[in-house]
């Protein structure tokens, strides 16, 4: 076992406090990891928040790249000194999603066995199973994904979580491809993943729709043609009017409120596909529209739970990409912080200029 300083949400709506955890050593099927960098992302908020549930106390952080310290019996897939990048879809193998050749939906992912806790033997819950505002953490071997030991730590971090929700619900789920024409609704940082990713995948007109011109001159320059203050226009005409009156062949909506995705709804073309990434809360309901619309418009409606990924497959190929240029991940990293730092993330978060604050250990 190991003692480290780790950032933990003792319960509902408090302050995050910096505290000594402890780490045991991995058992079958773990691996122990040096966390180098970990993003601040809305879902950590979420869980201080108690908006995803009540397991306090939280370990917080879970969008992170580091070194494997150690691993324990049995483990064959990474080794000690692997640079890795950390999931949350350490894939099982063996549900009927894995069954029949789809892992990228596995429904039974694995996370540690043993549990880390408070100095006082409180048994900690990490998020998403990973726990990464940590100096060291202890996963799943399986959620630990190889990738090219010479890349950025801050900025291949991010594939762990919210980038890639972005960039998979474009080229994953969305299923964009070169021509296509796309809108998304929102242009935080899954938004401005799904931009990137749309240009990537060769997208022909991509609309990012905001209300904050900071985010939209953003979203502009990761890739997006057109933008939509849709504080001062109807989102809903502009992207007709961007589209030749149509509207966009796939709408992101990468906000998580009934009245955006109702917006997505619309903004689509006959036939299109509206693509939820945005995560609503528990008390959301869908708005009221008229289920022959639905019918008449055709196309699909999909929900995008971390972009559809397979870490495995998804995160090598993005960091070679961004390793040859063609990703910039760099421009997501609005500023690198300490470990005491996260709660004034948090209220960054709130006033909305950064897109990702990524904690960096030495």
């Amino acid at each position: 076992m190991q003692q480290v300083k780790a950032v933990v949400a003792r319960a509902k709506g408090q302050p995050t406090e910096v505290v000594t955890i402890n780490v045991p050593d991995p058992g079958p099927g773990e691996a122990l990891v040096k966390v180098q960098a970990c993003g601040v992302c809305h879902t950590d908020l979420h869980y201080r928040e108690g908006g995803i549930n009540d397991d306090f106390p939280f370990l917080l952080g879970h969008e992170a790249a580091g070194v494997v310290e150690a691993v324990g019996p049995d483990v064959t897939d990474v080794a000690p000194g692997d640079f890795v990048v950390l999931n949350w879809r350490a894939v099982c193998g063996e549900c009927r999603a894995c069954k029949r050749g789809e892992p990228q939906y596995c429904f039974a992912t694995h996370n540690a066995t043993q549990k880390m806790t408070l100095e006082d033997g409180t048994e900690l819950s990490p998020a998403l199973g990973i726990g990464a505002f940590a100096e060291k953490t202890l996963v799943a071997a399986g959620q630990c994904t190889k990738v090219d030991p010479s890349a950025r730590p801050a900025a291949v971090g991010l594939l762990g979580c919210g980038v890639m929700a972005g960039i998979g619900a474009a080229i994953n789920t969305g299923a964009v491809t070169r021509g296509t024409s796309v809108a998304v609704i929102g242009c935080g940082g899954v938004g401005v993943a799904a931009i990137a990713g749309s240009a990537l995948a060769g997208a022909g007109t991509i609309i990012a729709v905001d209300i904050d011109p900071q985010k939209l001159e953003k979203a502009r320059a990761m890739g997006a043609t057109h933008i939509v203050d849709s504080s001062q226009v109807d989102p809903v005409t502009a992207i007709q009017e961007l589209t030749g009156g149509f509207g966009a062949d796939v709408v992101i909506e990468a906000v998580g409120r009934p009245e955006t995705w109702k917006q997505a709804f619309y903004a689509r073309d006959l036939a299109g596909t509206v693509v939820l990434v945005g995560v609503p809360t528990p008390d959301m309901t869908l708005p009221d529209i008229p289920l022959i619309d639905v019918f008449g418009r055709g196309g699909s409606l999909k929900s995008s739970w971390y972009g559809d990924c397979l870490p495995s497959r998804d995160f090598p190929m993005l960091v070679d990409l961004y390793q040859q240029g063609r990703l910039d991940l760099d421009s997501f990293v609005t500023e690198e912080i300490g470990i005491d730092d996260v709660e004034a993330a948090f209220d960054r978060m709130h006033q909305g200029d950064v897109l990702r604050s990524v904690v960096v250990l030495r």
